[in-house]
């Protein structure tokens, strides 16, 4: 009883150092431009430039690697969250200054001549299609082109252009900014909800303006650079419109020195603070989004069907009729047995390599945890798009506190299969390390690529060091927290004795494993249609904010990878096969394999524009880590649910 007591304290004290500890750093997480800004006409605001990024390589690059104007206070970075630096960004000052309210014309810098490496380099984004990521008040910055009559709408604006028939590359040096503006009246106290959905009550707000658009128009536009160097940052320049010549624009060449200009307009607008980005997140294709989910409803429903006659026709029939018997015909019926009846003395006969299993069931649990309430969240508005990389911060945290409940199901599993705690410790270090122990090793390699490529998306040294940290002083000890609660609760007894020699497996004319993989293809079923999006959203630069369909998919997935695990399980004892465990796992596991495969057909057909060796292996890694995530979690499911369904059948009969 003491033991138990000073355990308790123990776990109390650690949850309490742990929280402490969270408290203390809390200040070092930056939310940017979270709450509404009023600004006063003639205020001064600073845009921000984020990394230069491409569709073709997926390396982003800091956005001063290129010879662009400085601020006159120097580059300065901004304060970053965890998210942020995993995803590759790097936010920087930059100088377009805007006056709210005030249409100018400005002239930035002239540059240096050229050098050979810098034309080059300059050439190379161009023809990689790097685009400059600009953000004013949060917004960032949108630009809007035609394409056989359609309006596409884009962020960010190109490094520069290659026009077809021209042997010349064009840099983009001339800005034409609209900036929509809500002029905004002053009424006491007021409740306001910010970008995070989070409300609050603001007294003697003043009135002004507040910013609910930012647009861009790139141009190129050749001017006389002895004449513009006699200007000064941020002096009046004529304003110009786009030429449509090419000999009006800026050529880059080695030598060749280069003016930055911009023009500002200020456009009033009806539209609110509050719904400022709802031209960011317009929905898209969301016919689309309710057709994956009436295929999936219908997947759900024939897997029900299925599981509906193996419960209330097959196994329940059987089960009455053999209740029904006196003792005489029960024996004589024990001697005539057939199917999932004979294999009673082996079915709860221990799996090879049971405690990866166990390792495994447990980490897919916790990534399964981990993306429900992530989902959740976000559906409900508190993980906007507006808090950049504040999703995947929150991710990482909630991956590392439910640690706790991975190591519980882990030593949970282990206690079950072996009827005991002994070597409980080890299933619980293998589960806090298992998982992100291969994608630290995957992430290292892909690192060290982009390392060599000096791309703004390679880690830092002191975030592998803050992540190793996050890791065994939160991860680790949770999880073995979680084990130790394993060992304590109320063990799960088998309903049958298992016997001494295994039963001898009858052969079939196919391999198991066939059926075991085919199965997947009902999962990805319900999921290939919602993965195209996520997949365009993370390669191609879009945002994603549907949540709220990724949940009702996530859910109709779990009900599929139930129902096909259990199915499988059935027909597997149905034929004599009592080595039920690994394939329940993997019948609904396997749907990764068609993920990665969708993976790479996505590269192949949809990202035709990724170029070289290096941006195909960092896609490939990055894939393998999704598919990695989506075989634990589904496999999980599946385990626990055919786990429970053939206890409970076992547990119904009563054979000697």
């Amino acid at each position: 009883m003491l033991a138990k007591m000073q355990s308790r304290r123990w776990i109390l004290a650690y949850l309490l150092v742990v929280l402490v500890s969270l408290h203390g750093g809390a200040n070092g997480f930056y939310l940017p431009g979270t709450f509404m800004h009023t600004y006063t006409p003639n205020e001064v605001i600073s845009a921000k430039v984020n990394s230069l990024t491409s569709i073709e390589t997926e390396l982003p690059f800091s956005y001063y690697s290129l010879p662009y104007c400085k601020p006159l206070e120097g580059v300065k970075k901004s304060a970053e969250n965890l998210g942020e630096i995993l995803m590759g960004d790097q936010i920087d000052n930059s100088p377009y200054r805007f006056r709210v309210n005030v249409n100018e014309s400005v002239y930035l810098c002239t540059t240096d001549p050229l050098t050979k490496e810098q034309a080059e380099l300059l050439k190379k984004r161009a023809r990689d299609l790097y685009q400059v990521n600009m953000v004013l008040d949060n917004l960032p910055v949108m630009r809007f082109t035609e394409q056989n009559g359609v309006t596409i709408q884009w962020t960010g604006f190109p490094v520069g252009y290659n026009p077809m028939g021209s042997n010349e590359d064009y840099i983009i040096n001339h800005l034409r900014f609209k900036v929509l503006v809500h002029q905004y009246q002053a009424q006491g106290d007021v409740v306001i909800t910010s970008e995070d959905g989070v409300a609050m009550v603001e007294s003697d707000r003043k009135s002004g303006f507040q910013i609910v658009g930012f647009e861009v128009v790139p141009c190129s536009v050749r001017r006389d650079p002895e004449a513009m160097s006699k200007l000064k940052m941020y002096d009046k320049v004529d304003s110009v419109k786009c030429p449509l010549e090419l000999e009006k624009s800026q050529a880059i060449r080695e030598n060749e020195r280069i003016t930055f200009t911009y023009d500002v307009e200020y456009v009033k607008s009806n539209i609110k603070w509050p719904s400022r980005w709802d031209a960011y997140l317009k929905m898209d294709g969301a016919k689309v989004h309710w057709f994956s989910i009436m295929n999936s409803m219908m997947v759900v429903f024939f897997l029900a069907g299925i599981v509906f006659v193996i419960f209330l026709r097959t196994v329940r029939r059987d089960l009455t009729r053999y209740e029904e018997m006196d003792k005489e015909a029960q024996a004589q019926m024990n001697e005539e047995l057939s199917g999932w009846k004979l294999v009673v003395g082996d079915v709860f006969r221990e799996p090879c390599c049971s405690k990866l299993l166990c390792v495994m069931v447990a980490d897919g649990i916790q990534i399964t945890g981990m993306a429900v309430v992530t989902i959740v969240f976000a559906a409900l508005g508190f993980l906007s798009p507006a808090s950049r990389g504040m999703l995947l911060t929150g991710m990482i945290i909630l991956y590392l506190f439910l640690g706790i409940i991975a190591g519980y199901v882990g030593v949970r599993v282990w206690r079950t299969i072996k009827g005991t705690s002994e070597g409980w410790k080890s299933v619980a270090w293998l589960t806090s390390c298992f998982f992100p122990g291969i994608v630290f090793v995957i992430l290292t390699v892909l690192n060290s690529i982009l390392w060599g490529k000096k791309s703004t998306g390679a880690l830092p040294i002191s975030l592998f060091f803050t992540l190793l940290a996050l890791w065994f002083c939160i991860s680790v000890p949770l999880t073995l927290i979680g084990g130790l609660l394993g060992t304590r609760a109320a063990s799960i007894e088998y309903p049958v004795r298992t016997n001494q020699i295994p039963r001898e497996i009858p052969e079939r004319k196919f391999p198991s494993w066939l059926l075991v993989l085919g199965a997947g293809t009902l999962p990805f079923g319900t999921l290939f249609i919602e993965l195209f999006f996520i997949l365009s959203s993370i390669w191609l630069g879009r945002f994603y904010y549907v949540f709220g369909f990724l949940f009702i998919v996530l859910f109709l997935l779990v009900i599929v990878c139930g129902e096909v695990s259990l199915v499988l399980t059935y027909m597997h004892l149905c034929v004599e096969d009592w080595k039920w465990w690994w394939k329940a796992f993997f019948a609904s596991g396997s749907v990764a394999f068609y993920v990665f495969l969708y993976s790479i057909n996505y590269l192949v057909f949809d990202l035709r524009s990724l170029s070289g060796p290096v941006s195909a292996t960092l896609y490939l890694g990055y894939s393998l880590i999704m598919a990695l995530a989506i075989m634990l979690s589904t496999g999980a499911i599946g385990f626990l649910l055919s786990f429970n369904f053939v206890h409970y059948l076992f547990s119904s009969v009563k054979i000697d």
